[in-house]
């Protein structure tokens, strides 16, 4: 069974830019526990929740990743603590590390499994993009920080360190291996239980999915999308600022936040869907 990186520490000045480009380089996936209190979790949870009893409600708002299983984006400002995600030194420090000085927040959304929902196909989130292939360098970056306790019943995402460098060239849509490398991938699976106030850094190259979900609890997940300089997920994102919001933000959160100014907001409807796991799911 693989290993995954994992820092322990949370102050600023014991982040080690190098050990994390290397987690992220070799195995896909880096985390840092204890990086927020369990109370700024806790709030974090409940504007999640609204957001997602709010996204539920109209047509467009909640895309689905399978049975009982939805993926949600929204506005930056939906989150009382966006500005302390987007300034927190291990965060910043670990997009540097992998992104250079010139990244940019494209994504801020969150993924719900609950009760029901079954094991995901392998799968990456995007086609691999020629740098990757070409230049074995990574052009984005996403977060993952957990609203709840992780527990064996609820699902955990389950990651195969090391196959963000898997060509994809035989896979459905550049995202999803054939059945037959399965064994490739169950043999380096390593099922991940954050904990409230843990992040996690990842590759969406990396194989990973999704995994059954008995549990009554729900397991939402918030996900921070990073962009580098030649990054294009921002082509598949639709968050937008209101004027208010953009002139409060700090300058160190303005220069890395390249998204629609507007007046008043509108509400997002979901287009980053993606079919083999509405329709797919093993």
């Amino acid at each position: 069974m693989s290993t995954v990186a994992q820092t322990t520490t949370s102050s600023s000045d014991e982040i080690d830019q190098a050990e994390i480009r290397r987690g992220i380089y070799e195995e896909g996936v880096v985390g840092r526990k204890g990086a927020f209190s369990r109370e700024w979790v806790a709030r974090l949870s409940e504007d999640v929740d609204a957001a997602f009893e709010e996204a539920l409600g109209r047509p467009g708002g909640a895309v689905g990743r399978g049975p009982n299983r939805y993926y949600v984006e929204i506005h930056p400002q939906a989150l009382r603590g966006f500005v302390d995600i987007a300034t927190h030194p291990w965060i910043t420090a670990a997009t540097e590390a992998v992104l250079g000085p010139d990244w940019t927040i494209t994504e801020v959304g969150f993924d719900v499994p609950g009760h029901g929902a079954m094991n995901q196909p392998w799968h990456r989130d995007f086609p691999m993009p020629d740098a990757a292939r070409d230049e074995h360098r990574l052009t984005s970056l996403h977060f993952n920080i957990t609203t709840v306790d992780t527990e064996d019943d609820m699902g955990p995402f389950e990651v195969a360190p090391g196959t963000q460098w898997d060509d994809g060239a035989e896979f459905a849509h550049g995202m999803f291996p054939p059945k037959e490398l399965y064994g490739r991938y169950e043999e380096r699976a390593v099922r991940r239980f954050p904990q409230m106030g843990d992040i996690s850094a990842r590759t969406a190259l990396t194989l990973h999915r999704g995994t059954k979900h008995a549990s009554l609890k729900r397991r939402p997940v918030l996900v921070i999308g990073m962009d580098g300089p030649d990054g294009t997920n921002f082509e598949r994102h639709d968050m937008a600022v209101t004027r208010d919001y953009w002139a409060a933000l700090p300058e160190s959160v303005r220069r890395h936040l390249a998204c629609p100014v507007v007046d008043a907001l509108e509400p997002i409807s979901q287009k980053h869907t993606i079919e083999g796991l509405v329709m797919g799911e093993a």
